[in-house]
């Protein structure tokens, strides 16, 4: 008996962490709920939960009008009511929260671990981030998500530096990014599944071209060495090569690089080999259930490596989710895992699957990888809305 609590005591810790991260915390100032009066989970007319203070910060001062942050529906401030599910499960989690180990506690760091050196962005600056790219000249970070403006660029120190792509139904307009890829030569392209189109601009926001007509969703972008872009189509189940003329802004030629992917997102290409990384979300037969596949083709597009969900729960414990793909500059194949959250190396496509922890603390739900040509890791973690840079420490 005694064996079996032992067992079981790191899955309740891992159901209370999960607990207090997922339904314990006010998803917009990220503090925990309670009693006292700031702090009060609150119901908004939509549904969704923010705690108290941040009705208030939320609300006009006046008309006390206010914008759900997650579902962007109007309400009242004074039309909230207290969340007494939200409150009921603090009441009953509470002691046991008091006495578990605080699941957040970083452990300490091992020689050549990944720490996390520097954030910024946080709600308000990004709202719902989905897609980030690293201007290979400039190191300028950019970030596409649901705000007034859709693509925000930030300097080197995590400032503001200049946004542009208006939210409308305008051709030139951006109605709902999913990801972004800067080009060699400071071209933003951006995928928009609100019209199923590949939107390219300058650096500064001007548009150059619309590539409308020939996706059913495009959603996963990047741009290869020879200054070409592949983007994925979720909805087609396909994978494409676009060769644009980027200072006349003129498509030349459409290449369909592979056909019959499940529900293909994310793309990652390796600078070093040509190697292009492609995560599906397939449907797990008989289940309904989504997974996530990892497929790496060579740079003539043969199938060299691939990995999925239960194959991946055999070389770890838990289960995982993958939710972004980027190569490092030795050519490993990097993945995001919600359910974790964490980041991992997969290594090399010939070696698949060489399981590697790099980051297990500090993350909420990361949605985007990419490496610095200093080799610092850009996790784009969309719960937080922020950037978080993480740099090996070597202890």
């Amino acid at each position: 008996m005694a064996a079996e609590a032992s067992e079981s005591e790191p899955a309740l810790q891992e159901l209370m962490r999960e607990a207090e991260i997922s339904l314990l915390e006010c998803k917009v100032c990220f503090e925990k709920f309670g009693h006292r009066q700031q702090r009060r989970p609150r119901n908004l007319s939509c549904g969704h939960v923010v705690c108290l203070a941040c009705v208030a910060a939320l609300a006009h001062p006046r008309t006390l009008a206010l914008e759900c942050p997650f579902c962007r529906r109007a309400c009242r401030g004074c039309d909230t009511s207290d969340c007494l599910p939200v409150l009921h499960l603090i009441e009953l989690l509470g002691s046991a929260l008091r006495q578990s180990p605080a699941a957040h506690r970083a452990a300490p760091s091992a020689p050549g671990a990944l720490t996390c050196h520097h954030t910024f962005g946080g709600w308000g600056t990004l709202v719902n981030p989905t897609g980030l790219a690293l201007c290979p000249k400039t190191g300028r970070v950019v970030v596409v998500h649901d705000g007034r403006r859709r693509v925000k660029i930030f300097d080197s120190v995590g400032g503001c530096a200049h946004q542009f792509g208006e939210k409308g139904d305008a051709a030139q307009d951006i109605r709902y990014p999913v990801d972004v890829t800067i080009t060699n030569d400071c071209h933003v392209v951006v995928t928009d599944a609100g019209d199923r189109s590949i939107k390219v601009f300058d650096f500064f926001g001007q548009i150059k071209l619309v590539i409308g007509g020939q996706f059913s969703l495009p959603w996963g972008v990047e741009t290869t060495p020879q200054n070409g872009i592949v983007v994925t189509d979720a909805e087609a189940g396909s994978l494409h090569l676009l060769d644009v003329d980027f200072a006349e802004g003129v498509l030349q030629r459409t290449e369909k690089l592979q056909a019959h992917l499940c529900s293909p997102r994310g793309v990652a290409v390796s600078w070093l080999t040509g190697a292009i990384a492609v995560l599906e979300h397939p449907l797990a037969l008989g289940t309904g259930v989504c997974s996530t596949r990892v497929k790496v083709f060579s740079s003539s597009m043969q199938l060299v490596g691939q990995v999925d969900t239960f194959g991946l729960s055999l070389y770890f414990p838990s289960k995982i989710t993958a939710s972004a793909v980027t190569f490092d500059h030795q050519g490993n194949v990097i993945v995001a895992d919600t359910s974790g959250p964490a980041i991992f190396c997969l290594g090399k496509p010939a070696e698949f699957p060489v399981l590697k922890p790099m980051v297990t603390q500090g993350l909420s739900h990361p949605v985007a990888l990419t490496f610095t040509k200093e080799n610092s890791l850009l996790v784009l973690d969309t719960a937080s809305h922020s950037i978080k840079v993480y740099k090996v420490d070597w202890g």
